[in-house]
């Protein structure tokens, strides 16, 4: 990492600003007596300098040659990010203390005009010269900021006192001073159901009762070694990755050019074992469906193997090898090399890590080129899938997969490293070429293109491998990586070269802890805050840099643990963030309420949660949810078309929620009852004759039933005599009391809901329907719904 200049460390020591520590920051290696003034760091390079200046002005910038040069503490190591702070601070003083004019050698008079004008200022408006034209507008929050801190560096300079801040840093409590966390026993549910589609074992709620967090940690290791952890695991991923959305069929990842005797493999198989020509057909049918999904599984195979096992994460990037399967193991041609590998080779969706051989043309030249004889992989970067998914065309030139690889590995959305360019047509008229010459393109186009430009013998259209025929582009940035040039030797593993580069990047590790975030809540991590004139701007800042220590705590723990992403899960699941009870969390303070909108989770299950949830609970799934087109209406995603989970509920939504309750009450209930006491998950300890009213020793049956109805379906805890105990109740007597206001009162429980295979159920009470009211009640609140 570069260090500070050697102009910057007197700057820093003449700062009166500056804290003297006894002791230097366990983080920090260098002097001692060097702090960094709190307005810097907290208004001036959060609101000016990361937003504005570090765009243009730092190595690989549009602005690297100037003399005004930033260091990115976001891709520092926390015991590097100190210095690179300390050098900011000093290069922005160095700019405030300059005039125009100085030592330039103009008319003294021009100069004497303009030597009360701050260079840093001048700069920002537009003014001398400024490539990046007005960055900040005069007058505008960010302007004050910066505006402040030059009188602030001024007087500091002059001797003079210090002007008093136009906004100050406040003495706030604690971030999560009055906010109440979730109850052990909940936080155990939420999360068995939510990484293994279960509810807690006694044993395990048990151990919380005991021991606390503390138990979390053996339950979560154990949790995290069940199959339906990697399973929801690859749905998490792909909620990211959305790689199972590639266009033209999953046979489109294996190109035409190397695969093409192999790929369509299942159209020649011999099926006579299955009979006649009829079922052959079918058994065709379900042989090519089987051999397709597994081919789009093959990208979440790898993420499940590398955690399966233990790997460093950073093997998403830098894994040398592939997932494939008996079925997919054909389409690549390698069938027969692999197949004593392979526990059972009649299973489409057995997986083995594999590597590839380089690939071979069809046409018998234009051969990959490989240094080892194998195809160069690069985890995801090079797996066909991910690449079919974010395909390439003549004047997208790879910008595209550049683009989704700084948001997937690194966490950057690169459209907003810089506004959207006003007028186009003038930008073409007055650059011979734009993205290389135009300020307000070069912003965002010296970063991408580099990275765009590795992935340049990706470039086939059809297929995936394969060099642009008239070479790659020369009105383009070379490829490389954030300043770094890729050296020529390194052309052939060009996606390996950038994977290593990218593991070594700290922006790596916090973008994989972020991911394990939005798997667990649901949601992105928390942007910065850019509206000033907001009046929650301040409430929202302490919010997004509360999240932010978080993150790179956990980070810190991630990397430590070798990149085990394990260690991810298990620390994001007794954070306050993730334990915080949202719902019970609320604010009357307009500022408050901004800095807890993100606390604790009061999200909607998606369709597949729903249907695991529901499977856990009852025993087996409504099935529904898991058609396509429900899906999609309950918010659901289909990784091509809809990328985005929907968050707020419809009218749809409602809708199925209403036919949801019913159907999945109708058909528990009953069959509930017709199972012996002790197997019954619903209604262990009360017999469908006992009825409201009737003693007080009923009643109390009644409500213990209730309380252990609420615990199953809802995953509350509540007293016998409790408020939401009661209004069940209520619900359940008003119910049987209506019916014996009718006359003709049919003997027996609905015939759609009676248990499978078993007579219509004797209901002479009407409690076993009333119960079924009950249990239609309950999967209609926000407790079931809601995560």
């Amino acid at each position: 990492m570069r260090r500070l200049s050697s102009f910057a460390l007197p700057l820093l020591l003449s700062f009166a600003g500056f804290v003297c520590a006894a002791e230097p920051p366990a983080e920090h290696r260098g002097p001692a007596c060097v702090g960094i003034d709190p307005y810097f760091l907290n208004e001036v390079w959060v609101k000016v300098g990361a937003q504005s200046c570090l765009k243009c002005h730092k190595a690989g910038g549009d602005a690297e040659d100037s003399k005004f040069i930033l260091q990115d503490p976001s891709r520092d190591t926390s015991e590097e990010r100190h210095a690179s702070s300390q050098h900011n601070w000093a290069a922005f003083r160095a700019m405030a203390l300059s005039r125009e004019g100085d030592g330039d050698g103009k008319d003294k008079t021009q100069a004497k005009a303009k030597l009360d004008e701050s260079r840093i200022l001048l700069k920002a408006l537009g003014k001398l010269d400024h490539g990046g034209d007005d960055v900040l507008k005069s007058g505008t929050p960010r302007y004050l900021v910066l505006e402040q801190f030059v009188r602030t560096v001024e007087a500091a300079h002059e001797g003079k006192p210090l002007p008093k801040p136009a906004i100050t840093v406040a003495n706030d409590p604690p971030f999560f001073a009055g906010i109440e966390m979730v109850d052990n026993r909940k936080l155990l549910r939420r999360l068995t159901l939510s990484l293994a589609a279960r509810l807690p074992a006694p044993q395990e709620v048990a151990a919380v009762e005991k021991d606390g967090l503390e138990a979390l940690d053996p339950i979560l290791d154990a949790v995290m070694k069940e199959e339906a952890f990697y399973d929801r695991l690859a749905e998490a991923f792909n909620d990211i990755l959305l790689v199972r959305g590639y266009d033209n069929g999953a046979e489109s990842a294996l190109s035409y050019d190397h695969f093409s005797t192999t790929r369509h493999w299942t159209q020649k198989f011999d099926l006579t074992k299955h009979g006649d020509e009829k079922a052959q057909t079918k058994a065709r049918y379900k042989l090519a469906d089987d051999y397709r999904e597994a081919l789009i599984r093959e990208p979440l195979e790898l993420v499940k193997y590398i955690v399966r096992n233990d790997h460093p994460f950073t093997e998403i990037v830098t894994a040398d090898y592939i997932m494939m399967s008996p079925y997919t193991s054909r389409g690549y041609g390698m069938f027969e090399e692999l197949k004593d590998k392979f526990k059972n080779v009649e299973d489409p969706y057995e997986y083995i890590p594999v590597r590839l051989h380089a690939l071979k043309n069809r046409t018998g030249r234009d051969h990959q080129s490989s240094g080892t004889g194998y195809y160069p992989h690069a985890g995801m970067l090079s797996i066909f899938q991910y690449l079919r998914r974010y395909p390439t065309t003549e004047t997208n030139r790879n910008r595209l997969r550049a683009r989704m690889y700084y948001e997937h590995f690194l966490g950057i959305d690169v459209l907003e490293l810089a506004a959207r360019v006003a007028d186009a047509a003038a930008v073409t008229a007055k650059y011979e070429i734009p993205t290389m010459q135009a300020s307000e393109c070069v912003v965002c186009h010296k970063t991408i293109d580099p990275v765009a430009g590795l992935f340049q013998d990706y470039y086939s259209f059809e297929g995936v491998f394969g060099p642009r025929k008239d070479g790659w582009f020369k009105d383009i940035f070379p490829a490389g990586f954030e300043g770094e040039d890729m050296p020529a030797d390194q052309r052939w593993r060009a996606l390996q070269w950038l994977g290593e580069h990218t593991v070594k990047d700290p922006r790596f590790a916090t973008t994989m802890v972020e991911h394990v975030y939005r798997t667990l809540t649901g949601r992105k991590v928390l942007l910065l805050p850019k509206a000033l004139d907001d009046p929650t701007y301040e409430a929202k800042m302490r919010a997004y840099r509360a999240q932010r220590r978080e993150v790179e705590e956990i980070a810190g723990v991630f990397v430590k643990a070798n990149f085990n992403l394990k260690t991810a899960f298990k620390a994001w699941a007794v954070s306050p963030f993730y334990r915080a009870d949202g719902l019970a969390t609320s604010a009357a303070d307009p500022k408050r309420q901004a800095e807890l909108a993100d606390i604790g989770l009061a999200r909607m299950l998606t369709p597949e949660q729903v249907e695991r949830k529901i499977a856990a609970i009852f025993g087996k799934s409504w099935g529904r949810l898991m058609d396509k087109q429900y899906s999609i209406l309950y918010g659901g995603i289909d990784s091509k078309e809809v990328t985005e989970r929907a968050v707020d509920p419809s009218g749809a939504m409602g809708a199925i929620q209403r036919t949801l309750s019913n159907d999945i009450a109708c058909k528990n209930v009953a069959s509930d009852f017709a199972k012996p006491a002790e197997q019954r998950r619903l209604f262990p300890k009360i017999e469908p004759d006992v009825l409201p009213g009737e003693s007080t020793e009923k009643d109390q049956q009644i409500r213990e039933a209730i309380v252990h109805l609420h615990a199953v379906v809802l995953g509350r805890y509540d007293t016998i005599d409790g408020v939401e105990v009661t209004r069940t109740f209520n619900l359940f007597s008003g119910i049987i009391s209506d019916a014996r206001a009718r006359k003709g009162l049919e003997q027996l429980e609905n015939y759609s809901c009676r248990a499978e295979g078993e007579a219509r159920f004797k209901d002479p009470n009407y409690t076993v329907r009333a119960w079924r009211g009950v249990v239609t009640y309950l999967l209609r609140q926000s407790d079931f719904l809601y995560e």
